[in-house]
């Protein structure tokens, strides 16, 4: 990838961000012959490099979770992709489609120009004006970690992005908070190293990894997720417990109570040594139990209505009996007696437009928009969840949100 950071004085569109919304921008915009270019403030798929733990892939199989023209070398399409086959696609993508990128260069400020021509972006490596802005820096902009547990408690405390692998943690018990993707994936390794693990458990959607012969993530396919235009009402901030870790296997929290971790509600306020939880696991098991069921409802009505030859699985509809730990809840725990000596936060991300000095957003941050087309002439976003539907966040959906803007982009000129 180039490496020269110099910049042009003005470009037609300018694209912050080289991870998957970037790169699916660029493809768009150069089958249109429309002149752009692409800002990286470190270098193609940064996140996937070091923000991640090391052991990460994929959570959806290598059929899907790519672009349309392009498929993963050397890897069975039912698999699931390592972090480092995830960046070697991405930048031979980028190749592919000779993807003009400054890596390197940072976006510290961006404006309105006063005449309303276009913008004007302050970065690391100068001042460039562009017609038209694309922010594609995607949905995991800002750690949030809650102010919780103090400094004084000797507990050593980070973000999941933070998190690499069991042997970078002090000796003793670990605290995960935060059940979706994330925090059962980085509990389960923790587990499977031998640690003692403490999960902390709040509402999520948990739903089967694969059923009756097919991936999760043909199932939203064939009845239509995918295309969900908007979640259900009080849904919009569910996590999804779902992996691709071990060969992509189900999320079952009573079945990591069985292999001895102890499971708790959502984490509270933090007094005298000991942080409270709420009385809400068992809650927020059965609710994840419903979603499950319901995805195999779904599915078996489909499987009826369109005659389809695929074997039943009775057994999948089997739960394990509730541990006692959901049962018998813990709502206070002491963290020196439990010999907890790290909690890992796997509580997920806030966007971060700071940089940004154009459009509207809510209170929280997000930008208003249209399917990504924004209020002000020129300025998009793209890569966002729930951009124009449910797949909007994932591979294979930013590539059709990209398309959609590139045209855009292109009937403006």
């Amino acid at each position: 990838m180039p490496t020269d950071k110099s910049l042009p004085n003005h470009i037609h569109t300018l694209i912050i961000g080289a991870g998957q919304a970037g790169l699916a921008m660029s493809e768009h915009l150069g089958k249109r012959s429309v002149p752009h270019l692409i800002l990286e403030r470190h270098r193609i798929a940064e996140r996937w490099r070091s923000e991640r733990w090391d052991s990460l892939v994929a959570n959806g199989p290598a059929w899907h979770d790519r672009f349309p023209g392009k498929t993963f070398a050397d890897i069975d399409p039912d698999s699931f992709a390592a972090k480092d086959k995830v960046v070697a696609y991405f930048e031979d993508f980028a190749r592919e489609i000779s993807a003009p990128i400054r890596c390197g260069v940072e976006a510290n400020a961006a404006q309105r120009k006063e005449d309303g021509s276009g913008f004007r972006v302050e970065t690391s490596a100068g001042v460039i004006e562009a017609t038209n802005l694309v922010a594609a820096t995607g949905p995991f902009q800002r750690p949030l970690m809650p102010a919780v547990v103090p400094p004084e408690a000797g507990v050593t405390q980070f973000h999941s992005n933070a998190y690499r692998n069991p042997g970078q943690l002090p000796a003793g018990a670990v605290l995960v908070v935060g059940a979706g993707s994330s925090g059962g994936q980085i509990a389960d390794e923790l587990l499977r190293a031998g640690r003692r693990v403490y999960l902390s458990i709040g509402p999520h959607d948990r739903p089967p990894r694969a059923y009756r012969g097919k991936d999760f993530c043909w199932w939203l396919g064939a009845l239509g997720l995918w295309d969900a235009t908007a979640r259900a009402p009080g849904m919009e901030h569910v996590t999804i417990s779902v992996s691709g870790a071990h060969g992509g296997q189900t999320v079952d929290f009573r079945r990591f109570a069985a292999r001895g971790m102890t499971l708790l509600g959502r984490a509270g306020a933090f007094k005298d040594g000991a942080l409270q939880f709420a009385p809400d696991l068992a809650r927020n098991i059965a609710q994840g139990d419903a979603n499950y069921l319901s995805v195999l409802d779904a599915a078996d009505a489909y499987v009826a209505e369109k005659g389809l030859d695929l074997p039943a699985e009775p057994d999948a509809r089997r739960m394990e009996p509730d541990p006692a730990c959901v049962t018998q809840p813990i709502l206070s725990l002491d963290l020196r007696e439990a010999g907890i000596t790290s909690i890992i936060w796997a509580t997920g991300f806030a966007l971060d437009f700071s940089w940004l000095n154009a459009g509207s957003y809510d209170a929280k941050g997000t930008p208003l928009h249209q399917r990504g087309v924004s209020e002000v002439p020129g300025l998009y976003f793209l890569g966002l969840s729930w951009l124009s539907r449910r797949a909007s966040a994932f591979i294979w959906g930013v590539w059709h949100d990209a398309d959609y803007l590139a045209a855009h982009i292109a009937a403006r000129r």
